[in-house]
Formats: structure tokens, sequence, C-alpha cells
């Protein structure tokens, strides 16, 4: 009784932890938010050494910092490439459509190898994050 207990309480807190993927298609096309996305708290996380960390791979529009990446593509012009809920799946797990990329699964915490024990059950970015992210990312037409 009280292993099963245990095991619906281990149950519960991992559902808790990994936000479920709605995919369809190529995309997650429902926010995982009920508010909108703000493009410049957006722009703040793809530019943030700390948290987003997109600009070791990626370059963009960000004049203000000298040293960007060139392993992936240019986020320039993201939002004519791609829909909403198309980027909602890359940033939150890009595996999911290629499973050779390098790129960080941001939204998924289960499953994952090589974690570090301070991350390990947690989100890179949070939904809201992910919202911003998306938003800003859309105006990079």
């Amino acid at each position: 009784m009280r292993r099963a207990a245990a095991m619906l309480a281990f149950a519960a807190c991992a559902a808790h932890a990994q936000t479920e993927l709605k995919i369809v298609g190529d995309a997650i096309p429902e926010p995982f938010t009920a508010s909108a996305g703000d493009a410049a708290r957006g722009r703040e996380i793809v530019a943030s050494r700390q948290t987003g960390l997109c600009l070791l791979c990626h370059t963009g529009p960000f004049p203000e910092d000298r040293f960007q990446g060139n392993l992936a593509p240019d986020l320039q012009g993201t939002g004519s490439r791609w829909s909403a809920g198309q980027l909602r799946l890359r940033i939150a797990d890009a595996r999911r459509l290629n499973a050779q990329t390098i790129m960080p699964a941001y939204h998924r915490s289960e499953g994952l190898q090589r974690v570090g024990p301070a991350w390990r059950g947690k989100n890179l970015l949070s939904a809201q994050q992910v919202e911003d992210v998306v938003a800003y990312l859309l105006t990079l037409k």
C-alpha cells in the first residue's frame, strides 16, 4: 500500500515537472501559457549569455553583441520562415524534428543525457519564457 502511494506521488511529481508537448505535424500550435509572449523580454532571453545562450550558436540582429555563433541558422528572418507553433516546438524540443541537432531542449526535462545535478528535472526556460522568445522571433521578418 505504501509503495503504491509513493509511486502515485512520484508519477504526479513527474507529470508536473514535465509539460506535455502537444505536437501537431511540425508544431506545437497551442501556447504554453494563457498570457501572450512579450517580445522585449524574449529579446533579452535570446541575447542573454546566462539565460537563453542562443548567441553561442546563432547569429542575429544584435549589433551590441560582437561575438555571435555560426553553428546554427541566422535568427534574422525567423518570423518569416516559421509560425509560432513551429518556433515553439523548435525551442521546446528540437530533437522531435531532428534527432541529430545540438540545440538544447529548452522546455523538456525528462529523458535527457548528461544533465548536471542542479538542472535535473528542470526546464531551461519556463513556459512564459518560451512564449516570450517565440513572440520575439516572430518579429524577425
